[in-house]
């Protein structure tokens, strides 16, 4: 068989050789710039074998569809400044080839795209009509590059998904994708996919995401995969773990616009691709890419969202938002303050300026601009040099406002006052209320629990740090310490320190592990010594920072309740040694409800290589805050 179809293309060519003058015309057509090669070759018998059998065919059937000469009818469809000229086209005097009615109705959709209250009626009209028929019947012969944009012209064009003529158009799409160049399913993914999720093509979709996929290799500048992964990432996990390699790939090529813009997709689907956000913090960091203003935000925008910290990224931000804060308004500091806040970045210059931002525009900052500020300073425990200013201007707003805000977002206010000594009697008992909190103590979700920790907090704050607070305060069934969840894993510091408490206590009696406080705290260990600095059985004693006491007897004359706090390396800033405000505020507590502490930092017992050190360094830390208290 394959012997036979040789020697027919062999015979083909010498007759197409000796025939050269019958093969004038075809070296005539043009073909589009498309490169769409539609052939409509005519079945060939294999009796045909004549002279004149390869002239016959050229004749009846010509090899290729000719893209016509540009007309009158094409000058008119480009320069049209209406709808009405474009549909006095049709049924004119002027002829209408395969594509000129595809070309009509995507000149209509750009005309119409900012006019949706005309849309409707154009739809009704029998003109539009004649057009959606006349390029249904003829579909097969639009080009390829025509056809992409005609199926983003009748969906912007809003044509409901049950219109025969869009189902047309989406299968000839569907048919046609193997033979479409990467660059038209580039066209398609960022025009379409949208509006194909919308129109319920969950198909053409879906096929559209495996040819994308499988032909990633296709890609060669950092455009076009930047383009896919903003616009069809996010609808495929495969496709987007293909496009982060090619970004990889082409990093070196990327401009500052293109960087900003992968760090955003990364940042919109939460995607910590770390070797992808380590090359491009690399190229930010070598290279002296212009950055502007917007850059520059919503650089330090998606590496907070990301947590992902780059030591010299930071910097390099930090410096130039410095030199441009007389050009940011206050929305832009807020939001520069709270991308910086989750990437626990302080960088002192950096907030004071943000601090003076504030103050110098005080009666122009909106509440939620002042809001934002405030929770970030609370994350990071930051103190302005001028406090007090601060300070107040919060006050005087939240005076009249805290009322009208989100029950949510109110706690939380008042939680960062907590946290930086800063709060208001009169702010305690608008969250400590009856009337305000109930909703909080009744409520199962992951938000309403963390409020509640909060209000515990709060709560803590005016009995420990407020002596003439008068109340109200939580009720006691609130107090009650909540199992923490099963399934949660211990870390490798929390798990070591416990095995070397339970070695250097002995005996469960003389200590307990994972106390939980009635102030919302969770210490991981409480031991109680005597003055001579022996261990004293915990659980004979009242104990009133529990929300359900066990022990009944006074403590004796000079025992010390000792707690154990370890630190993880989230607890801290980055690149620092100072805790974050929620655990400034956590030992603060603790020294306020009578205990001495004994802090197990993260980079101390790092460097404890054996247990005998492990043990000697908690004794010696239990020696010295015993006394420190001593010297007091």
């Amino acid at each position: 068989m394959a012997a036979r179809l040789v020697k027919q293309c062999t015979y083909l060519l010498r007759e197409a050789t000796r025939l050269s003058p019958a093969m004038a015309p075809v070296s005539r057509l043009r073909l589009a710039r498309t490169a769409h090669k539609t052939l409509t070759f005519s079945a060939i018998s294999h009796s045909s074998h004549s002279p004149g059998s390869l002239t016959e065919l050229v004749e009846k059937d010509q090899v290729f569809t000719p893209y016509p000469e540009r007309q009158e009818i094409d000058r008119l469809i480009e320069k049209a400044t209406s709808p009405q000229e474009l549909l006095e086209l049709v049924g004119g005097d002027q002829s209408l080839h395969h594509n000129h009615a595809a070309l009509i109705l995507i000149r209509l959709s750009h005309l119409l795209s900012e006019k949706p209250e005309d849309k409707a009626l154009l739809i009704q009209d029998i003109r539009f009509q004649q057009l959606l028929h006349l390029v249904s019947s003829q579909i097969a012969t639009v080009w390829h590059g025509t056809l992409v944009k005609l199926l983003r012209s009748l969906y912007i064009l809003a044509l409901p998904g049950t219109s025969k003529e869009l189902q047309s158009v989406e299968q000839e799409v569907r048919w046609r994708l193997r033979r479409l160049k990467y660059k038209h399913l580039v066209f398609l993914a960022e025009s379409c996919a949208a509006s194909m999720q919308e129109q319920h093509s969950k198909e053409l979709l879906a096929e559209l995401l495996v040819h994308l996929e499988r032909r990633w290799t296709e890609i060669e500048d950092g455009r076009t995969v930047v383009a896919i992964m903003m616009k069809a990432g996010h609808l495929s996990e495969s496709l987007m773990n293909r496009l982060e390699d090619k970004c990889l790939e082409l990093v070196e090529q990327f401009g500052p616009d293109e960087l900003r813009k992968v760090l955003m997709t990364l940042a919109a689907q939460s995607r910590r691709s770390v070797p992808l956000l380590r090359a491009i913090s690399y190229h930010l960091v070598q290279k002296p890419l212009p950055l502007t203003k917007g850059m520059l935000l919503d650089l330090a925008y998606a590496y907070g969202k990301l947590s992902f910290h780059q030591t010299q990224v930071s910097q390099r931000l930090a410096a130039d938002l410095l030199s441009l804060m007389p050009n940011l308004t206050s929305g832009e500091v807020a939001h520069c303050t709270k991308s910086f806040a989750f990437l626990k970045w302080l960088n002192l210059p950096l907030f004071e300026a943000f601090a003076q931002h504030i103050l110098d525009r005080a009666q122009n900052v909106t509440l939620p601009h002042l809001c934002s500020m405030l929770l970030a300073f609370a994350r990071l425990n930051f103190h302005p040099e001028k406090e007090d200013q601060f300070f107040n201007l919060v006050h005087e707003r939240l005076e009249s406002a805290l009322a009208s805000l989100e029950p949510t977002l109110q706690v939380d206010l008042v939680w960062a006052l907590c946290v930086l000594r800063q709060v208001q009697e009169v702010e305690l008992q608008a969250v400590l209320n009856p009337g305000f909190h109930t909703r909080f103590l009744e409520g199962k979700c992951l938000k309403d629990q963390s409020t509640l920790q909060k209000l515990l907090h709060i709560n803590a704050t005016a009995l420990l740090e407020h002596p003439d607070y008068k109340g109200p305060l939580l009720p006691a069934s609130a107090l009650a310490s909540k199992p923490s969840a099963p399934d949660k894993k211990m870390t490798p510091l929390q798990k070591e320190l416990q095995e070397t408490l339970k070695v250097l206590l002995g005996s469960s009696e003389r200590g307990c592990l994972e106390v939980a406080t009635r102030y919302g705290w969770v210490l991981d260990a409480e031991v109680l010594l005597d003055a001579d600095g022996q261990f004293l059985p915990l659980r004979d004693f009242v104990a009133p920072h529990l929300a359900q006491p066990v022990g009944s007897q006074p403590l004796p004359l000079g025992a010390k309740r000792v707690a154990f706090l370890r630190w993880e390396f989230p607890n801290f800033n980055s690149r620092s040694k100072d805790l974050l405000g929620r655990f400034v505020l956590a030992r603060r507590h603790m020294l306020a409800a009578g205990f001495l502490l004994v802090d197990v930092p993260y980079y101390e017992w790092v460097e404890l290589k054996s247990e005998w050190q492990k043990g000697a360094y908690l004794k010696d830390k239990m020696r010295k805050a015993v006394a420190e208290e001593l010297a007091k």
